[in-house]
C-alpha cells in the first residue's frame, strides 16, 4: 500500500461561508497537504460545496454522512478513511479558521522531531500559547476545565480539549477504535486519555486560537459541564479498576 505523509480532516456542519476561505489559507501555508472534508449533510450546503471545489483540487476529498450524529463519530470515520489508504499522520482542524493554518507547518514539524510523538497537540494553555478574540469568562472556564482533566485523568498535558492536533496513524490503531463512544467536546480528552494509557508519547505545541469570524459557534456551557461529567466518571472507574 503507499504511503502519504498527513491528511488534514475538517468536520463540517454548516459551514458554507467559513471553509472555501479556510481551505485557501490552508493550502497557501501547506501546498502539497490532502484534506478530507466530512459532512454531516449540512443543510445550508456545506457538502455541495465541498463537492464543487474537490472536483477541481485533486488534494481535496470529501466523506458525506447521513446526519448529524457528533465530531467523535465524524473523526472516527475519517480515521478509518485515512488508514485504509496509507496517511501516516492525521490533522484535526476546525472549517471555522479558529484553528489558523498557517501554524499547521509547526505542528508538523514537531512530528519529525527525534522523538517522534505519537500525537502533537496545538496548545492554547503552554507557553507561548493565547486566545484571540474570548471573553475573560471563557478563558478562565477553558483553563479551569482543562486543570480539572488534568487533577482527574492525570493525562500530562496542558490542553486536553484542544482540537488542533496531529495522530499518528499507527498510534490510532492501536487503539480499540470501535469502542470509543464519546460523540461531543469530550472526544478529544477521551482519545488523548487512551493514547496516554496505552503508553504512547503526547508533545504540545503552542498555537494561537482566534475566535471564529463567520457562521454560529456549537459550543455550549451545557456541552462542557457534559465533558466534564464524563470525565469524572472515567476517574472514578479508573480508580476503581486500580483496587
Amino acid at each position: 500500500m503507499p504511503t502519504h505523509p498527513a491528511l488534514v480532516i475538517i468536520p463540517t456542519y454548516n459551514e458554507v461561508e467559513s471553509l472555501p476561505l479556510t481551505l485557501a489559507r490552508l493550502f497557501a501555508a501547506v501546498p502539497a497537504i490532502d484534506v478530507l472534508i466530512v459532512d454531516d449533510n449540512s443543510p445550508d450546503g456545506t457538502g455541495r460545496v465541498a463537492d464543487d471545489i474537490a472536483a477541481t483540487d485533486s488534494r481535496v476529498n470529501v466523506l458525506h454522512r447521513a446526519a448529524k450524529s457528533g465530531l467523535g463519530p465524524a473523526y472516527l470515520d475519517a480515521f478509518r478513511w485515512a488508514g485504509a489508504r496509507g496517511y501516516e499522520r492525521v490533522v484535526e482542524m476546525d472549517a471555522d479558521g479558529s484553528h489558523r493554518p498557517e501554524q499547521l507547518p509547526k505542528l508538523l514539524a514537531r512530528c519529525a522531531g527525534p522523538d517522534d510523538p505519537d500525537l502533537v497537540i496545538g496548545s492554547r494553555w503552554v507557553r507561548g500559547g493565547a486566545v484571540v478574540g474570548w471573553a475573560r469568562h471563557r478563558e478562565v472556564l477553558s483553563r479551569a476545565g482543562n486543570a480539572y482533566i488534568g487533577l482527574m485523568l492525570h493525562l500530562g498535558v496542558a490542553d486536553a480539549t484542544a482540537g488542533f492536533r496531529v495522530y499518528r496513524t499507527g498510534a490510532l490503531a492501536r487503539l480499540d477504535l470501535d469502542r470509543v463512544d464519546s460523540r461531543g467536546y469530550c472526544f478529544q480528552i477521551d482519545l488523548t486519555r487512551r493514547i496516554r494509557r496505552a503508553g504512547m508519547s503526547i508533545a504540545e505545541v503552542p498555537i494561537t486560537f482566534d475566535e471564529r469570524q463567520l457562521g454560529t459557534s456549537k459550543m455550549s456551557g451545557a456541552i462542557i459541564v457534559e465533558a466534564l461529567t464524563q470525565v469524572s466518571r472515567w476517574a472514578i472507574r479508573d480508580r476503581v479498576m486500580r483496587r
